[in-house]
């Protein structure tokens, strides 16, 4: 049995991405197979806030979550940079110590114990625009210390691993390229009751382009909403995710001056389990971001039996294999022709399909589980062999 530890920052506090991620982890590795196989402590600066993605987990006997005390918790941010979980993995005899979310404590050294750290992506170097100088600085000096003192880094894409080897200087040896998948929500029939319940309630044309995730300049709706006007009058875009200003409102400019209003669907807040069918009602979904260091929302597409249309240049090609058509991320005639293509010929789509769920079968949560399990094995192995303890 292994005590594993946790920073469980997002899992307490994030309801998407990272947080998804890390309690996706802490799921699978409390129960894997036998519930007493391993003992999982989470650490979280702020361990009142109540999540309710994440209070079943903590139901389970092998799971705890624990918080700063005394002082520390007038200083919770440092309490996670800097001496205090880390004078809490001593404390608490930790067998090893996995940052779920691109960051290990400055001091993690002290804790005498292999850590692991999932890098997601680094798009901060990639798309520099879209974040403040400030926030770069600090990334970048988070992400180059953690890529440093882990032990073992897990990258969540070959693309994320191509740019912390060539960002940071990682070696290739020490990274493990695990693959996440999606929910299981995504993996589950999707009867035509479900899709007329969810066009009703989102209030959805018959025929339609999904597009998930949140808007923003790497996100590129743009794309999306410029093809829409070259294809046929009874296709619309639905648009699924907040929008970040001042992208936000470009995007609603565009849709008004190229007289799109009644086209395009916007709608903000979608909960999780509505996604399924969401997706699945759609002709075709769109993601066209500009770079991702995975990709999640084009596999979601897949498992719901959804072809995709995604943009080239970093990992998109990976995720979604040959269940998609790829167009350059400006092109907007390339964008009108694969949506023709998928929306006139049924066989291509089909076949779209198909592939698109053979590939990513390779994404399942029993093949990330069993992956994870034996990254941890392997990682406390190799420090116990090379530290000597």
């Amino acid at each position: 049995m292994l005590h594993i530890g946790y920073d469980a920052k997002r899992a307490v506090a994030n309801y998407t991405g990272l947080g998804n991620y890390s309690r996706l982890v802490i799921d699978l590795m409390s129960r894997n197979d036998s519930p007493a196989s391993n003992h999982l402590t989470l650490y979280a600066p702020k361990p009142g806030k109540e999540n309710p993605r994440l209070q079943p987990l903590l139901s389970r006997p092998n799971v705890e979550l624990k918080g700063p005390t005394g002082l520390w918790r007038n200083f919770s941010g440092l309490w996670r940079l800097r001496g205090g979980i880390t004078n809490d993995l001593i404390a608490d005899r930790i067998d090893l110590f996995h940052g779920l979310s691109n960051e290990l404590p400055l001091d993690i050294h002290r804790a005498g114990i292999p850590s692991i750290v999932t890098i997601h992506d680094v798009i901060f170097r990639r798309c520099p625009d879209n974040y403040k100088p400030v926030d770069r600085m600090i990334y970048d000096a988070k992400w180059r210390h953690a890529v440093k003192a882990a032990t073992r880094i897990i990258a969540i894409s070959q693309c994320t691993a191509n740019d912390i080897e060539y960002f940071y200087g990682a070696d290739p040896a020490k990274i493990s390229i695990i693959y996440q998948g999606c929910d299981p929500l995504f993996h589950q029939p999707v009867t035509p009751e479900m899709i007329e319940e969810i066009k009703l309630r989102y209030n959805l044309p018959e025929r339609y382009i999904a597009c998930v995730g949140t808007v923003e300049p790497r996100k590129n709706q743009l794309l999306a909403i410029r093809g829409l006007q070259q294809l046929p009058e009874d296709i619309k875009l639905v648009i699924a995710g907040r929008g970040r200003q001042p992208y936000a409102s470009q995007v609603r400019r565009a849709i008004s001056d190229l007289r799109l209003t009644n086209r395009v669907i916007w709608i903000e807040g979608v909960p999780l389990p509505d996604l399924p069918a969401l997706y699945a009602g759609a002709q075709l979904s769109a993601y066209l971001s500009r770079y991702e260091g995975f990709g999640l929302p084009a596999i979601e597409a897949l498992a719901c039996g959804t072809p995709v249309i995604a943009a080239t240049g970093s990992c998109l090609e990976e995720a979604a294999g040959k269940g998609g058509l790829y167009i350059d991320p400006d092109d907007v005639r390339g964008f009108k022709e694969a949506a023709n293509a998928i929306l006139s010929d049924p066989t291509l789509r089909a076949n779209l399909t198909t592939e698109g769920r053979q590939h990513i079968a390779r994404f399942s949560h029993d093949n990330f589980a069993a992956q994870l399990e034996r990254c941890y094995h392997d990682t406390l192995a190799l420090y116990r062999q090379t530290s000597g303890k």
